[in-house]
Parts: structure tokens; sequence; C-alpha cells
């Protein structure tokens, strides 16, 4: 990979097949620039996160609207791709100058995730809403870990439409999360 420049702005570019450059990601400047964002909560069961894409309000204006949540238990599950993801986002904001923040897990501010680790974490609250198996959590925690992010993308996209009930099983049941 290396980094052009187009308005001020650092891309990546990747060369795939023949030379020819035909992925091109934008890496997250600060949260303003980031497709997800991350929030750690406290709970009075312990630590909590809320992930947030994104996305056009009815005015059209780019705000980051909430997917989910992850109770304790969840978060506790997926720990190791949370960490992950906001080391990503971190290393992404130093490397783009910006400031490293105090805590990796800290409650309090938000934390931008880029678009592969912000589809992995939101699909993830959406597959384990309502779950209280720990071990399945963990389960789908490591298939989401290791899964595709464009696949990942479609996933999101239909598990956000308001008849989503058999692509929430189906995701449920692919990454082992429920029998």
């Amino acid at each position: 990979m290396r980094p052009e420049y187009h308005d001020d702005r650092q891309i990546w570019t990747s060369a795939l097949g023949e030379g020819g450059l035909t992925d091109m990601a934008l890496i997250p400047e600060s949260l303003r620039d980031a497709p997800f964002a991350l929030r750690i909560t406290q709970r009075a069961g312990g630590r909590a996160a809320i992930i947030y894409r994104r996305q056009a309000d009815p005015e059209g204006r780019d705000r980051l609207q909430r997917v989910g949540d992850l109770p304790p238990l969840a978060l506790q599950a997926t720990l190791p791709m949370v960490r992950e993801a906001i080391r990503a986002g971190r290393q992404r904001l130093i490397h783009n100058g910006g400031n490293d923040g105090n805590g990796l897990m800290e409650p309090g501010a938000f934390k931008p995730l880029d678009s592969q680790w912000g589809v992995r974490v939101a699909c993830y609250a959406l597959v384990t809403a309502s779950l209280r198996d720990g071990e399945r959590m963990l389960l789908a925690s490591e298939h989401l870990r290791h899964a595709n992010p464009d696949q990942l993308a479609w996933w999101l996209g239909l598990l956000m439409q308001r008849d989503n009930v058999r692509a929430l099983r189906a995701l449920r049941i692919l990454t082992e999360a429920v029998q």
C-alpha cells in the first residue's frame, strides 16, 4: 500500500490484480471522519458499550446514529475484538497526527472505528442483542472477528431493515450465537 493525497487527506490505495488501483479506503483522521464510533459506558452491572454508525439524518446532515449496544456480558465476550478495533482506530488517528487518548477502554469519549472493524462490532451488537449465553457470544465474536468485512457490510444492511427477523436469525445461526 502507498499513500496518496487528495483534498489534504491521506488516502491509502492498494493494488489488486494486474497492478490496477481498484481499492481506495479513507483512513479516518478523527471522529468526524470515522464511519463508526464506539462509546464505553459504566453501568450497574459493569462496563458496557454503544456502537454508532455515521448516516444521514432526515435533514440530510451526516450524524452518528445508534446501531446497538453491548451489555456487560456481551462486551466481556467480545473484549479482544473491541480492543483490536479501538487500537486500529487509535493507530490511524496517531498516524494522522491526532492525540492517542488516555485509556483504551476508559468510559466516556467516543472512539473512532474504521469501516472494517466498525461493521464487525455493529453486527456483533445486533446478533447478541437479548442473548444471555456467554459461550455462544464468544463463538459469535470469534466468527465475526475473522469474517470478511465486505460480507458483513451486506449483512449489516439487512439487519438495519425494519423486517430483519429472518436475516438476524440466519446470521445468529451462521455465527453459532444460537443452536
